[in-house]
């Protein structure tokens, strides 16, 4: 079976800080032919990387904190607007995920990278959003990381620390991690991390 898509049109509802782009299409089905005319909304996120910062030496690990909007749709605990991260950032015209990878971790850790590694691509929302993450592994030594980091053009204002393997890990098992990115390269680190302390 052939795979095809057709756009039949695109709308732009709403350009900002994000764009929602209201489409209709139509794709093959598995059992042959095409699916109906669809309309479908899509979020237009842009590609980002995330960049885990990991000293294999200490076994410690770079966690940022910030305040976020999506959880702000569950209010019950405004806390909860505050999430445990791992750096990450938007690639802009002219720019390599790796640059980018190096570039956020200055930004928002104040963290020079010593190597860089690239651990895996992927989707973060598929069903609503063009979003595509590069995953990296950037080793550093944790002395001295911490503090109060970001673009003041940006508005960004991130506590950064680090914590021991040992207790991101627990933060994943007890709910105090909730977004899906530092879930995804703690348990990547999980299964890796005895190879990276050489």
């Amino acid at each position: 079976m052939k795979k095809e898509f057709k756009v039949i049109n695109k709308e732009t509802k709403y350009p900002g800080f994000f764009n929602l782009d209201v489409y209709q299409v139509q794709y093959t089905l598995f059992a042959g032919g095409w699916s109906e005319v669809l309309t479908r909304e899509l979020f237009q996120r842009g590609n980002c990387v995330a960049v885990l910062l990991y000293d294999p030496d200490a076994d410690k690990l770079v966690i940022i904190e910030q305040f976020r909007m999506g959880p702000m749709a569950q209010p019950e605990v405004q806390e909860r607007a505050w999430l445990l991260e791992i750096v990450a950032g938007a690639i802009e015209p002219g720019e390599t995920a790796e640059e980018v990878a190096y570039r956020e971790s200055e930004e928002e850790a104040g963290c020079v990278v010593k190597e860089m590694h690239l651990i895996n691509e992927f989707y973060t929302s598929p069903g609503g959003a063009s979003e595509r993450i590069s995953l990296f592994y950037g080793r550093i030594k944790a002395d001295d990381v911490g503090g109060i980091h970001g673009l003041d053009e940006e508005h960004e204002d991130i506590l950064v620390s680090t914590v021991s393997f040992d207790e991101a890990y627990a933060m994943i098992e007890n709910g105090r991690i909730e977004s899906a990115i530092p879930i995804i390269a703690i348990q990547w680190l999980a299964l890796n991390k005895h190879k990276l302390a050489v």
